[in-house]
């Protein structure tokens, strides 16, 4: 695991375990629309509770399984900001939807993490079940579905399928904003005449980096890259996959 979906991993058990022993601090730190001016710090506590064991498992088996993969692309400072800001999204959407509905659990902050793993790896197979094999991106968009046609229907199942939504929406509006941080902008002139290695210097570079010294996320996506690379080339690779390799190359 990485280090801060470890901590946020043992913020939620801990959380649990006190709201298990000394039930009176849910109703505190719960998230009530109607209530947040005198309560502003539930937009973030709400995520932090759970109604019971299997709530909280399923919230933090996603956590684990999307997380760690995403901090190593993101950081640590970003990753926890996408949790975060996914918590308070999935907030702000029960708000406007969902007024007088007290919201616990996780899952805004969760969706978010999901929606920002299947923008990164759209394709990467997710085992329903640890069977039912479904790529990241059907399985957020059938989320999205699920968590619209309930909310909007009024399903009085006790879920906070807002909260679903606006996780998915600060998430995915986070993610957005990220990548075009990590465009550097154009100088009108060259600082430096010195030219970029070509690709034939890269590559050799690329396939000479060191894979058992990688963290073994890492691991997996330098195999996945240096596969495509072996079959379509170093023109085919996206300036995401380029920065990857040369990130490792480069020490």
């Amino acid at each position: 695991m990485t280090p801060w979906v470890a901590r946020l991993l043992y913020a939620n058990a801990l959380a649990f375990l006190v709201s298990a022993v000394f039930p009176a601090v849910v109703p505190r730190f719960a998230f009530v629309p109607a209530l947040v001016l005198v309560r502003p710090w539930t937009l973030i506590t709400y995520a932090f509770l759970h109604g019971g064991l299997m709530h909280l498992a399923f919230n933090m088996l996603m956590l684990f399984f999307f997380g760690s993969r995403l901090e190593l692309r993101l950081g640590g400072r970003r990753f926890l900001t996408l949790y975060l800001l996914s918590a308070a999204g999935g907030a702000a959407l029960s708000f406007l939807f969902a007024p007088h509905a007290a919201v616990i659990g996780a899952s805004g902050a969760v969706y978010g993490i999901s929606i920002a793993f299947a923008h990164f790896w759209p394709r990467d197979l997710i085992y329903i079940w640890g069977i039912v094999p479904i790529q990241a991106r059907v399985l957020v968009l059938a989320l999205t579905v699920l968590s619209v046609w309930f909310g909007f229907g009024g399903a009085a199942d006790g879920v906070a399928h807002f909260a679903h939504l606006g996780g998915f929406v600060a998430g995915y509006g986070y993610v957005r904003w990220v990548g075009r941080q990590k465009t550097p902008a154009r100088s009108a002139r060259p600082l430096a005449t010195t030219r970029p290695p070509s690709d034939e210097v890269r590559v050799k570079a690329w396939e000479a980096i060191q894979r058992d010294s990688l963290h073994d996320l890492n691991r997996e996506e330098l195999d996945r890259i240096l596969e495509k690379l072996r079959d379509v080339g170093p023109t085919h690779l996206t300036t995401d996959e380029r920065d990857f390799l040369d990130r490792f190359a480069t020490g």
